[in-house]
C-alpha cells in the first residue's frame, strides 16, 4: 500500500470543483483508494460525498493512500490536485 501525505494547498479546499477533480482520478483507478485529514477516519476517495464531508481546507494536511498497480502514479495526480486552484 502507497500512502502519501499531502498540506493542500487549493484555496478552496476539497471542495466543489477539486473534489469532483480528486474523486474522478481515483475513481478511474483498480484499486483501493482511501483519503482522511490528519488523525482522522478515512474514507473513500471514489466517492464525492465521502470527499466533500471532509471539510479539508486550504492549509489542512490529508493522508491519502492507494493500493494496486500504478498506486504512486494516482497518489502523484491527486497530491497535485489538492494542490491546484
Amino acid at each position: 500500500m502507497a500512502e502519501r501525505r499531502v498540506r493542500i494547498e487549493s484555496r478552496v479546499g476539497l471542495h466543489a470543483r477539486p473534489a469532483a477533480m480528486f474523486v474522478s482520478a481515483a475513481a478511474a483507478f483498480d484499486g483501493d483508494v482511501r483519503v482522511a485529514k490528519a488523525g482522522g477516519e478515512s474514507v473513500s476517495a471514489k466517492s464525492i460525498l465521502a470527499v466533500m464531508s471532509l471539510g479539508a481546507r486550504n492549509g489542512d494536511e490529508i493522508v491519502v493512500t492507494a493500493e494496486g498497480e500504478g498506486a504512486e502514479a494516482l497518489l502523484d495526480r491527486l497530491a497535485e490536485i489538492a494542490n491546484t486552484d
